[in-house]
């Protein structure tokens, strides 16, 4: 069975670091870019939001005895197959995964741009994200 309360103070969690990243959601790019401790702070608070994302699918994925993943993009397409998540929200986490790892393993590559972009279009993702889990958790419930 999966930890409920495991789950619901990661989604907690979440919540609070998407609280804080909505602070600089109204930041221009020219702001971010001219900013490092703004782009450190944006920068890894995605990160860690991200990961907790992933937190959450490997957990249901474990519990489930899912097929086991291949990246990180694939735990979340592994939660699309089992039928946690739609399609929508599947390939917005796709990307999320992805951008997750140019934070970790590129540095030099960033592109100001997309994290602006993210700030802007995408934070709402994650609350699609939420609200999936608890959905999956109510049916656990039930």
């Amino acid at each position: 069975m999966v930890d409920k309360i495991l789950i619901l103070r990661k989604l907690a969690e979440l919540e609070e670091y998407l609280n804080h990243l909505k602070e600089y959601s109204s930041l221009s790019l020219e702001e971010y870019q001219k900013n490092w401790k703004a782009q450190r702070i944006i920068e890894r608070t995605l990160q860690i939001l991200i990961e907790i994302c992933l937190d959450i699918a490997n957990h249901f994925i474990s519990d489930k005895h899912l097929r086991v993943p291949e990246s990180y993009a694939d735990s979340f397409k592994i939660l699309l197959e089992a039928g946690f998540i739609d399609a929508s929200l599947f390939q917005q986490m796709e990307k999320m995964a992805r951008f997750r790892n140019i934070l970790v393993h590129h540095y030099d590559f960033i592109d100001a741009p997309i994290v602006i972009g993210i700030l802007r279009k995408n934070l709402d993702d994650f609350i699609l994200f939420r609200d999936a889990i608890l959905k999956a958790l109510s049916y656990q419930a039930g």
